[in-house]
């Protein structure tokens, strides 16, 4: 059998990282030659996919500079703002390595330890490894502690066995990753789509700090987004969950109901509370609604793939179209038109 170096792609995808993306692209450039990992396996970055996802600084400039003298480097160019995982999917389906290694722009994680996670996925024959952050993630006590927590809530809640180990910096088989791009559909989460179809493992890296100056895409109000598509997309546990909290509170409310009517029988002049009363039909109907809300969210999530919704629409370059194209007077003093034009000629 002939041996070959790993072939790898990296997808980025880009929000906000005008900043951080010079630094993080000239450390791939010096991986795009021959590595050798700490196992001795060989592999090479033979492409750099950055999808461009509408944020809101200069990163469409900076990733076109950086893209004039390296054709190594490829520009995905999104019709509006989708979203991390959407953004991913997007970079992975033009993507057409062995392997496949999605990065954020931030410079957290350090490109070196693509050759951990290949080590890891080739002594473990998995499909997908997870970079394993030996160090507390640079986000704050409390955004750390929330992430874990959520992860294991869906871990004990949706039976998931792989959620603790979600993390944006993965390495994924080439045919894995491109198929999981192929079927993944709006509303579903990423990793929960991929652990449907890989065998996963981890490997341990160190996270290095984000540059001061850049402040999180993400706020509260999308994490507990992130999270709450994370539950919708693994599955009918909730709905399942659900139903037992429904069935429990019937089963409260019947030896309720026994114990009220015991206590009236035994005891006739005693009056029963309108405030008992108000307490049960409020519990009730708050579980009612909550019941209502959850069936809600997956119907609407089963909507929106019935109906189509594109998960990303990739489109050129803006500035390569009608887009670009700058109004301008053609009589203003400032226009040019070639020497042998018919206007020139006429005037002459």
């Amino acid at each position: 059998m002939t041996h070959h170096a790993h072939s790898i792609s990296v997808v980025i995808p880009v929000y906000q990282g005008a900043q951080t993306l010079p630094h993080l692209v000239s450390e791939l450039e010096a991986l795009t030659g021959v590595n050798t990992s700490a196992n001795g396996n060989t592999w090479q970055i033979c492409e750099v996919i950055c999808v461009y996802d509408h944020g809101h600084d200069q990163s469409p400039q900076v990733l076109r500079k950086l893209a004039e003298s390296r054709s190594w480097l490829k520009l995905v160019w999104l019709s509006r703002n989708y979203g991390q995982h959407p953004a991913t999917l997007a970079g992975i389906s033009a993507s057409g390595s062995d392997w496949v290694v999605t990065i954020d722009e931030d410079g957290q994680q350090d490109p070196r330890d693509i050759g951990t996670l290949l080590d890891s996925a080739l002594a473990e024959q998995a499909t997908l490894v997870y970079a394993r952050p030996l160090n507390d993630p640079p986000h704050g006590l409390m955004r750390n502690l929330t992430s874990r927590s959520a992860k294991k809530i869906v871990n004990v809640m949706m039976g998931s066995k792989n959620s603790t180990s979600y993390n944006s910096f993965r390495l994924i088989l080439g045919e894995v990753a491109r198929s999981a791009s192929a079927y993944a559909g709006s509303g579903v989460y990423l990793d929960v789509a991929l652990g449907w179809v890989s065998k996963v493992t981890t490997a341990g890296v160190h996270l290095r700090d984000e540059g001061s100056e850049r402040q999180s895409g993400y706020s509260y109000r999308k994490l507990i987004a992130h999270f709450w598509r994370m539950v919708m997309s693994s599955g009918t546990g909730f709905l399942r969950i659900v139903s037992i909290l429904g069935a429990f509170t019937a089963f409260v409310g019947i030896l309720l109901a026994i114990v009220v009517f015991i206590n009236k029988f035994v005891n006739p002049s005693v009056q029963i509370g309108w405030s008992s009363t108000i307490i049960v039909i409020l519990s009730t109907s708050g579980l009612i609604m909550l019941s209502l809300g959850v069936i809600a969210e997956y119907v609407g999530v089963a909507v929106n793939m019935a109906m189509g919704r594109p998960l990303y629409l990739v489109t050129s370059d803006p500035d390569n179209g009608p887009l670009g194209i700058r109004n301008q007077n053609p009589h203003s003093s400032n226009s040019s038109e070639p020497a042998d034009s018919p206007s020139n000629i006429d005037r002459r």
